[in-house]
């Protein structure tokens, strides 16, 4: 089967969707802390999930990853390592620059790096850029990084509409600290896709083992994410040691319980597993839209960003989040939403202009 970007963007926007949502079983877990639910919920996201689904969508999935060069599970698995940490640092970037500088700064790295970084290293940004559908593409990725802005100081607006967490973002506001940090985030997030990227010898002895392309990548995913896996789950395990929380995951009450309120461990497991498993499902598909980008897969970072953002965002008008926000801040996000689909249109039509080239 010959590329199909149109059908490529449609499982980002799928991922996008699953992304955007896996927070929101999460939100109704009851007496856990952070690092309990986040843990259960990378059970399923970084180790259950992966294994499973690969398991049932390749053929050969161990003899594959047997015969695959230690190198390539080794790179795969640190750049793993190095996203885990971007998203471990995400929300201090909140917290030093605000919403909206701060999610402008981080998001827009991601997507700069995550995108850019693999062309540049490979040395093919250069053919890219001189092609007709190349600059389409890529006029697609500046129409994304606008957009991310856009929305970003759309959040912050709302939050100041509603004298909410903003304001105590800005009081801590610390822009060299808050900068650095950023720029951490933003990078380290990035890395993901160069652990995708790293997998290409993963994906041709897939291939060759007779999986469906479709499927190619999600060998790759059971290695970069035990990368994931290995950074949440250590520091997850610092804070459980810590906060002497371990009990939680067998009943124990956690410190904002009344007394003899105990958790509901089955409603909790089960929401940490929907989650965790929606969380996976924004690379399942995201792996099956890359693979029908054609020469531009390094693109499919970008359409992942976009419509992330794109869904979270519905979502927070679905949850009722941007009640009592001005007409004006409101605006401000549809701005941003308009950007967003538009850089979908233009970077898939930049990439159906070469697979049809």
């Amino acid at each position: 089967m010959g590329a199909n970007p149109l059908l490529g963007v449609l499982f980002h926007w799928i991922g996008g969707f699953s992304s955007a949502s896996f927070y929101v079983p999460y939100k109704r877990i009851r007496l856990w802390s952070w690092e309990v639910f986040w843990l259960a919920g990378g059970i399923f996201s970084w180790l259950i999930a992966p294994w499973l689904f690969a398991s049932i969508q390749t053929e050969d999935l161990l003899g594959v990853l047997s015969a695959t060069p230690r190198e390539t599970l080794m790179w795969c698995w640190f750049w793993g390592a190095m996203w885990g940490f971007g998203g471990l640092t995400f929300g201090l970037t909140m917290r030093y620059l605000g919403l909206s500088l701060g999610m402008a700064v981080a998001l827009g790295l991601t997507t700069v790096i995550g995108t850019m970084g693999p062309p540049i290293f490979d040395g093919t940004l250069g053919a890219i850029a001189a092609t007709t559908s190349g600059k389409l593409t890529l006029l697609g990725i500046v129409i994304t990084l606008a957009g991310i802005i856009v929305v970003a100081r759309a959040g912050n607006a709302k939050e100041a509409d509603l004298g909410g967490a903003a304001s105590e973002g800005v009081a801590e506001f610390n822009l060299r600290k808050g900068l650095l940090i950023a720029t951490f985030s933003g990078v380290m997030s990035g890395c993901f896709a160069w652990g995708l990227a790293a997998g290409q010898p993963i994906r041709d002895l897939t291939l060759a083992a007779g999986t469906d392309p479709l499927s190619q990548g999600l060998p790759v995913l059971c290695v970069v994410l035990a990368g994931g896996l290995t950074t949440n789950a250590l520091w997850c395990a610092y804070l459980i040691a810590r906060n002497k929380s371990f009990g939680q995951f067998f009943g124990a009450a956690s410190p904002e319980a009344q007394p003899g309120e105990r958790p509901n461990l089955l409603a909790n497991w089960l929401l940490a597993a929907l989650g965790g498993t929606l969380w996976y499902g924004q690379f399942f598909f995201y792996t099956m839209g890359e693979s029908q980008m054609g020469e531009y897969g390094f693109s499919s970072w970008t359409l992942h960003m976009a419509s992330i953002i794109l869904f979270s965002t519905l979502w927070g008008f679905a949850l009722k989040e941007w009640k009592g926000a001005s007409p004006r801040t409101r605006a401000l996000v549809w701005t941003g939403i308009g950007l967003l689909v538009g850089s979908t249109i233009v970077i898939g039509a930049g990439n159906m202009l070469q697979a049809s080239a």
